[in-house]
């Protein structure tokens, strides 16, 4: 089903809740007359609020939550600062450069409290908003639990990355056991500058991107780069897929799978990746599985060498030992156990010894250890 989506034509990325200037909620002395928030995506959330009383106002809270993935239902609160009197006006202006972004689409909610001198308090009725990128007028596409949305290019075009969206899940179900566990938006920006313009502080490379707390995609794509577009589609969306159906409290998958598991649904291993794995075997330079558990290096040549072994490494673990392995060692760590103690359970083995077992395999011959 394809479908255009209303949207408000506005000049600046804006978008305005308010109530009614007629409505007063009213609750003893106090009546709170506005209250608004205004998006400006993707760098600001204004929020105002103006209330009078019979004596001085002397107290005003902001309270919002963000729809996300978490395991305590977190309510953040904001005192506002302003001169007490019998009618005020007061704003806050959530900064986004200073405490990390939020992708288009996140809903928030929230309300106020107004409390004056005498000690009465009224409390608002929780309005709701998304923090949309009204900068562009989307279409979406929807199909199970997927929804893409895209402002650029014919129907055909997210049909097409439709198909490899489900393409990629039924792969993923079939080689790993994981599935979707829940709904997700993917918003195709038409290249990677739109993408990067819906971010805060974006590296210059960066072409997609996963809110994996959020359920949300981004991605840069051309109608003209529908192949690249593709891969990306489905390294990214199995980010997400991975972080489902591990998400636990106590922490995340190591880099090795979770970026191993993206490479492999990509599809065939790319030159770049497959050259710099055959350099590496030949100088017996490998990085250690242990050492593939952090964060990559920021140099591009040791960067892809880590993505390529990652590569490498999962294609073992499922070539070697099955689809339902591969499930139990997700599900390990969405019980929260350790990176050793998760291979340890479902294999017999710590990252040692799978960096011994895999070498044994990519370099026959060769003494490991």
């Amino acid at each position: 089903m394809v479908r255009k989506l209303s949207v408000l034509a506005l000049l600046v990325c804006l978008v305005t809740v308010l109530l009614s200037p007629g409505l007063v909620l009213a609750q003893g002395d106090i009546a709170v007359s506005t209250s608004s928030a205004k998006v400006e995506f993707p760098l600001k959330l204004n929020f105002s609020i103006s209330a009078q009383s019979v004596s001085s106002i002397t107290d005003i809270r902001l309270r919002y939550k963000v729809d996300q993935a978490s395991f305590a239902d977190v309510t953040s609160e904001i005192l506002l600062e302003f001169n007490p009197a019998t009618r005020v006006e007061a704003r806050w202006t959530w900064d986004m450069r200073k405490s990390g972004g939020m992708p288009p689409g996140t809903a928030v909610t929230y309300w106020w409290t107004v409390q004056d001198a005498r000690g009465s308090t009224v409390e608002t009725r929780p309005v709701s908003l998304s923090f949309d990128d009204t900068r562009y007028t989307w279409r979406q596409i929807i199909e199970g639990k997927v929804t893409i949305l895209w402002y650029e290019g014919a129907d055909a075009f997210a049909r097409e990355l439709m198909r490899v969206a489900q393409s990629t899940l039924r792969q993923l179900a079939q080689d790993t056991g994981a599935r979707l566990e829940k709904l997700v938006e993917i918003y195709i920006y038409a290249s990677s500058r739109d993408l990067q313009g819906a971010m805060i502080f974006p590296q210059e490379w960066t072409g997609g991107v996963t809110f994996t707390r959020f359920g949300t995609i981004s991605i840069g794509i051309s109608p003209s780069q529908l192949a690249w577009g593709s891969r990306a589609m489905a390294h990214e969306l199995t980010h997400l897929v991975t972080h489902q159906v591990t998400f636990n409290a106590y922490g995340d998958t190591p880099v090795w799978l979770d970026e191993g598991l993206a490479m492999n649904f990509e599809g065939p291993i790319e030159v770049p990746f497959a050259n710099a794995l055959a350099k590496a075997i030949a100088e017996q330079r490998l990085f250690s599985v242990r050492t593939l558990a952090s964060p990559f290096s920021a140099f591009a040549d040791e960067a892809i060498l880590g993505y390529a072994e990652s590569h490498s490494i999962v294609a073992f673990l499922i070539k070697e030992y099955g689809q339902a392995k591969m499930l139990d060692l997700l599900n390990a760590f969405r019980q929260g156990a350790s990176y050793d103690g998760a291979l340890m359970k479902v294999y017999g083995f710590d990252m040692d010894g799978l960096n011994a077992l895999w070498r044994q395999r990519i370099m026959p011959g060769v003494k490991v250890g």
